[in-house]
């Protein structure tokens, strides 16, 4: 029999967590509108256990917290019993705001990416030690962890790999409107796209940035020409200040 893991919330996330979690566990999705969740139940395409808040129990389960940071207030009144381990995904809610709100034997802060939904999520997680195993094994379900010491660590973790597919996106937007300005087709340059973040998603985990971009690099080339336009416009520090601004937002 499989592990039963209960998801708060029924958003964007929670679906993205869902739809990895649900290879190895049951699961059970906690929602305000039955509605909303039987449409969640259809879009991930199998039978989960769905309640609504008002009939939710917490005791002695395992919650993945998916709610909005602003509605943990609200929340808190569903939880009339002690739970097992809380792990929250709730971006700059620190472990002491949760056990303000929320009774837990642990508590376990998480931060995964919308890459979840197909397993390839890089997931930072923190919190009480004696459930560190626990926690990657869950979450390795939704693709890659990374265990870290402290939630500062967490939080410029959640500045990079929690906000960084939406600044991933622009770049991926950026070059496909560069590519169709100079004349190429919309479909061709999507294609094109597509095709250079597949491939350098891979080669990237073997080697270091500096040497990828020293290696394609010829003097006097195409890409030098390129890569000067960047440096002139500043899209270093425009990343650097990206991550800067994510950060300080956590807090």
């Amino acid at each position: 029999m499989k592990h039963r893991i209960t998801i708060l919330g029924n958003g964007n996330m929670a679906f993205a967590i869902a739809t990895g979690l649900s290879l190895v566990y049951d699961l059970e999705i906690v929602g305000r509108n039955i509605d909303k969740l039987d449409s969640f139940e259809k879009k991930l395409g199998i039978k989960i256990k769905k309640t609504l808040y008002d009939d939710f129990n917490g005791c002695d389960k395992d919650i993945v917290l998916c709610v909005k940071p602003a509605n943990l207030k609200d929340i808190q009144y569903f939880f009339s019993a002690k739970i097992n381990t809380l792990y929250s995904v709730l971006a700059g809610t620190k472990i002491e705001q949760l056990k303000q709100y929320i009774d837990a034997k642990h508590y376990i802060r998480t931060m995964p990416n919308l890459a979840a939904n197909v397993q390839k999520s890089m997931t930072t997680l923190t919190g009480d030690l004696i459930c560190k195993d626990n926690a990657i094994n869950i979450f390795s379900a939704i693709g890659y962890t990374l265990w870290v010491d402290s939630e500062k660590e967490l939080d410029i973790a959640t500045a990079l790999a929690g906000s960084g597919p939406a600044f991933l996106a622009l770049i991926a937007e950026a070059l496909t409107d560069g590519a169709v300005k100079q004349g190429l087709k919309r479909t061709d340059a999507m294609t094109l796209m597509r095709g250079l973040f597949l491939g350098f998603g891979s080669i990237i985990q073997d080697i270091h940035p500096a040497l990828l971009k020293d290696a394609v690099m010829s003097p006097g080339g195409t890409t030098a020409a390129g890569y000067a336009q960047l440096e002139k416009n500043g899209a270093r520090d425009a990343f650097i200040s990206a991550v800067q601004a994510a950060y300080k937002k956590t807090q």
